[in-house]
């Protein structure tokens, strides 16, 4: 069943439900690294080479925005980079890197501030689904600006209660683990290190 879904959202970004005016289809450009077979096959990479319709919000040298084909909400809008990212951590830790990554969030006050002023909404939720179980289905890093409406109910989550963070061993050995983890990773990822937090303030 969840394959069923995976692969009705894919379609969905492959062949949107009405067609798609010419004038407004994504320009022509190049996705980096065009020649390998991942993305040759990538539903975003086709529609950055232009293959592949959809309905362009912005565009520059790093990044795109589209029109979500399957949304969540009115003007539910994804932002992609150019280069082909399978996810955030396959993401070469390189100074170009965090150059693309930077310019797409960048973007999200100038594209989230319009798309909230053509939807009517006064919300929105910015939404990275990292990987299979948390929900990613195109495996090419993107952003989400989902528009929000008070009591909209789009998350089953929002009515759940929250319980508070317990401050107990278990709490503090996954901190240490954590920081742990962002000092060996500072190290071998920037080359310099890094001062995590050592206790909870």
């Amino acid at each position: 069943m969840e394959n069923r879904r995976r692969i009705a959202i894919l379609c969905s970004h492959i062949c949107p439900s009405e067609p798609v005016p010419f004038s407004r289809v994504v320009s022509v450009s190049v996705c980096a690294s065009a020649d390998s077979d991942k993305v040759k096959g990538c539903v975003f990479c086709k529609i950055i080479r232009g293959q592949s319709p959809a309905l362009k919000l912005y565009e520059d040298d790093t990044c795109l925005c589209i029109l979500d084909s399957n949304p969540l909400s009115r003007g539910h809008s994804l932002i992609i980079p150019k280069s082909h990212f399978s996810s955030l951590e396959g993401t070469p830790p390189s100074v170009s890197v965090f150059v693309v990554v930077a310019a797409m969030c960048s973007k999200v006050p100038f594209i989230s501030n319009a798309i909230m002023k053509a939807t009517g909404c006064d919300s929105f939720n910015l939404l990275v689904n990292n990987g299979a179980a948390a929900g990613q289905v195109i495996f090419h890093t993107h952003i989400h600006i989902i528009p929000r409406k008070a009591s909209d109910c789009l998350w089953a989550s929002e009515s759940l209660r929250r319980c508070p963070l317990k401050l107990d061993e278990e709490t503090s050995q996954l901190a240490d683990q954590v920081r742990d983890h962002l000092s060996k990773n500072s190290k071998d990822s920037l080359g310099q290190e890094s001062n995590p937090v050592s206790h909870i303030s």
